[in-house]
């Protein structure tokens, strides 16, 4: 059964290495196809870079998952790393790139916890939001340079910058909460 650990130990090494494996796993043949689909979809009303930002906050999952069961100081970072290294593994569209996404998006969601310890602890909704909001943001800037988002319209990249904030909000927030919660019921 999956339990909380406070400190970093071989229990929460391993734990935060199954989160990774199960959240990458998912990453790759859940949430991709789904991407991709919604991408044809709205790429046919000239919308697709949209698709990029409607599903970004599934991405960010990995993170506050991992800070969840494993309540400390980088285990965001190496939860996500992982999650995108397995995603990139098992055949991930995006290729090594994924690597360093997955790398910045638990860097980023971190800062909602960091640096006191009982953020992790308390794993508090405030916590959660500054988390997805930091990890959105980084995340948009990031892929502004390597995708070349530069050439989109200002209009188009508003768009995408609102509703890849609401998508990280729900996703990462909201859904990783709830989640939590079913967690925290089960482990009682």
């Amino acid at each position: 059964m999956f339990r909380k650990e406070k400190s970093w130990n071989v229990k929460a090494v391993i734990l935060v290495a199954l989160i990774g494996v199960i959240m990458g796993v998912i990453y790759q043949y859940v949430f991709n196809p789904l991407y991709n689909a919604t991408k044809m979809a709205l790429s046919f009303v000239g919308q697709g870079p949209l698709a990029d930002e409607l599903y970004s906050g599934l991405w960010y999952m990995a993170a506050p998952l991992a800070m969840y069961f494993v309540p400390t100081f980088g285990s965001g970072v190496i939860g996500e790393t992982l999650a995108a290294t397995v995603e990139m593994a098992f055949g991930g569209q995006w290729g090594a790139l994924t690597i360093l996404e997955g790398a910045v998006q638990g860097a980023f969601n971190e800062i909602g916890f960091f640096p006191k310890k009982e953020n992790y602890d308390r794993f508090s909704w405030t916590s959660l939001i500054i988390g997805a909001i930091c990890c959105h943001v980084a995340a948009f800037i990031m892929c502004y340079f390597i995708y070349g988002w530069n050439a989109y319209k200002p209009s188009l990249l508003i768009e995408m910058f609102i509703a890849g904030m609401a998508s990280a909000v729900f996703f990462d927030a909201v859904l990783v909460k709830w989640i939590t919660k079913l967690f925290d019921k089960i482990m009682k």
